[in-house]
């Protein structure tokens, strides 16, 4: 961590955090009928495993977790090379009727939003998407906003907001970057 760092989620705040949204994913849908959640690629794709595990652990049933990859759904992908490297979306299941949670790391301008629920929408029709986030630092520049938060934290557009994994991809803190 650099000089002009700042830890604003340690382990156990970022742990409290996604237990919080656990909680709230369920409030919210009445328990787990009908839910799935899709992470996107690649730091939501991490949290939406860590969430899952959360929901089994207070419900005792396992939600199905997916993931969406948003290269080819950018909107800024006609300015880059047409070589620009695509992963992978692996949604093993149906999302018709679902109510399905998006997972990211960080919420920012929204345009990574965009472009995930365009992807999702491609495997179907869900009954609902809802967001879910770790970080929300501002910034919107389309009109999405978050249902689940772990932290709103106001940045300036020359800040950065790194959220850190270790090797088994669990979450290790929550970096502002000046």
């Amino acid at each position: 961590m650099g000089a002009d760092s700042t830890v604003i989620l340690d382990a156990s705040g970022v742990k409290r955090a996604l237990t919080r949204i656990a909680h709230e994913i369920l409030e919210r849908n009445k328990g787990v009928d009908n839910l799935v959640l899709v992470g996107i690629r690649t730091g939501g794709v991490h949290l939406a495993r860590e969430l899952v595990v959360r929901v089994e652990e207070i419900e005792g049933v396992k939600v199905p977790v997916g993931e969406v990859d948003i290269t080819l759904y950018r909107d800024d992908i006609k300015g880059h090379s047409p070589h620009m490297p695509v992963g992978k979306t692996d949604i093993p299941f149906g999302i018709e009727g679902k109510k399905v949670v998006l997972v990211d790391d960080v919420l920012f301008t929204g345009r990574t939003i965009r472009a995930a629920m365009d992807g999702v929408m491609d495997h179907g029709r869900p009954a609902c998407i809802q967001l879910a986030v770790l970080i929300d630092r501002g910034h919107r520049e389309l009109p999405i906003r978050a249902d689940f938060v772990g932290r709103n934290v106001p940045t300036s557009l020359r800040e950065n907001i790194a959220v850190n994994f270790d090797e088994a991809h669990r979450p290790t803190d929550v970096v502002l970057e000046k």
